[in-house]
């Protein structure tokens, strides 16, 4: 047996406070290292009946073969005579199985050299595999984590505690300083694995941290009596957010809002002033449009086309509102057309009396077209009539000629 003292058990048990790898993962490991460097100290890496034993009372460890004992040995690698078996364990019988120790002499400096390669690659195996569990766990929630740093392709860097996770530039909200050793609320996006440790990536761009804020903060949501049915978000801006109550006696917006607006300026706060619209999600597109537009006022929506692969939406609006329908850089209607999923055309209530001109003014000439082409197909219709009527009398009077001749010239004879 290897003397090794009571330092290993001591290590072990610190690496588990630190890392929380347990101290069976290390000894399993030194286990471990101390037969691969035996098999290898005996050129016989298919020996499949060696293993280690630690005895921790003692702070020993030692190489052990297991063997049949047998009346006559044939092959001593894997059987032990019954004799020799009497003189370990006065017990045994025939075709029982004794451990016999085979740790070689002087073969400390080679298990230390084999246990420090295995034992490394376990511990960095075992943390790999407990932080990919845990942020697999993780992954579509939100977590805290404190800025380290930006890298050189503009990433931030986010310790969330076991790792560092990746923010990419993407997924940050624009125009946003990401000051080291600030704490923030990140969304776990993906797990990546890698031949390290996993690759966590976090945003505070994508939608459902918006979700995950509102859970949070508003107990209706977490309990199921308010839904969320859709969300709209372009990070560091603005949000729209459509809820529904599956409780009549409950309002939707104003559970979202909270008390004096309690609840939604939590959110607002945590998303750094971004601007939320809590809208009412309804089953009637014509009013989940208007919802979807505030705060501009309505004054009317025709559906243009309402099929699977195609919505289409026409809205009016007062002359002073298009710009807040619209908003700036179209951010209102372009939210409100991803909110709901209908293609949204606005225009003010004089743009849309113009086109109802420019449209009767077409369809008037269209129709004053369509008279003058029947009267030119009847005018022509006529002079054929005519052109007809004439030849007729022209062949009929040919034909009186001809019938007088030939009466004279009858008479004549």
């Amino acid at each position: 047996m290897i003397k090794i003292g009571t330092a290993l058990f001591e290590a072990a048990e610190q690496l588990e406070r630190e890392k929380g790898i347990s101290k069976e993962v290390l000894v399993s490991s030194l286990c471990d290292a101390l037969v691969a460097g035996y098999k290898k100290h005996i050129k016989d890496k298919d020996a499949e009946n060696v293993e280690a034993i630690l005895d921790e009372t003692a702070g020993e460890i030692g190489v052990f073969r297991t063997k049949v004992v047998v009346n006559e040995v044939e092959n001593p690698d894997t059987q032990i005579s019954l004799e020799d078996a009497k003189e370990i364990d006065d017990e045994v019988e025939i075709d029982d199985e004794v451990k016999i120790e085979v740790t070689p002499e002087n073969f400390g400096r080679i298990a230390a050299q084999s246990a420090k390669q295995v034992i490394t690659q376990r511990i960095r195996e075992a943390e790999r595999k407990m932080v990919l569990d845990e942020f697999l766990s993780k992954k579509g929630t939100l977590i805290t984590g404190i800025v380290q740093r930006k890298d050189e392709r503009n990433n931030v860097i986010v310790n969330i505690g076991k790792t560092d996770a990746v923010m990419p530039t993407r997924e940050q909200i624009p125009g946003e300083y990401y000051k080291p050793g600030n704490r923030i609320r990140v969304f776990v996006l993906n797990v990546k694995e890698t031949t390290r440790l996993p690759q966590v990536i976090v945003s505070q761009a994508h939608s459902e941290i918006v979700r995950e804020l509102f859970e949070l903060e508003v107990p209706e949501i977490e309990d199921g009596i308010v839904e969320i049915k859709s969300i709209a978000r372009e990070a560091g801006f603005r949000t729209k957010l459509a809820v529904w109550s599956n409780d009549p006696s409950v309002d939707s917006v104003g559970a979202c809002i909270g008390p004096r607006g309690s609840r939604i300026q939590t959110i607002v706060g945590e998303l750094k002033n971004e601007k939320i619209d809590i809208v009412r999600y309804s089953l009637d597109p014509v009013e989940y449009i208007v919802n979807a537009l505030s705060p501009a006022r309505i004054i009317s929506v025709d559906i243009l086309a309402d099929e699977e692969t195609r919505k289409e939406a026409f809205v009016i609006v007062p002359d002073d509102q298009l710009s807040l329908a619209i908003g700036r850089e179209g951010q209102n209607v372009r939210l409100a057309h991803r909110l709901t999923g209908w293609k949204i055309d606005i225009k003010s209530e004089s743009q849309a009396a113009q086109m109802e001109k420019q449209a009767q003014k077409e369809a008037a000439e269209e129709e004053i077209e369509t008279a003058e082409t029947v009267e030119e197909e009847t005018g022509a219709v006529e002079a054929l009539e005519e052109t007809a009527e004439e030849t007729a009398a022209e062949v009929q009077e040919t034909d009186g000629a001809a019938e007088t001749a030939k009466n004279a010239e009858a008479a004549e004879e």
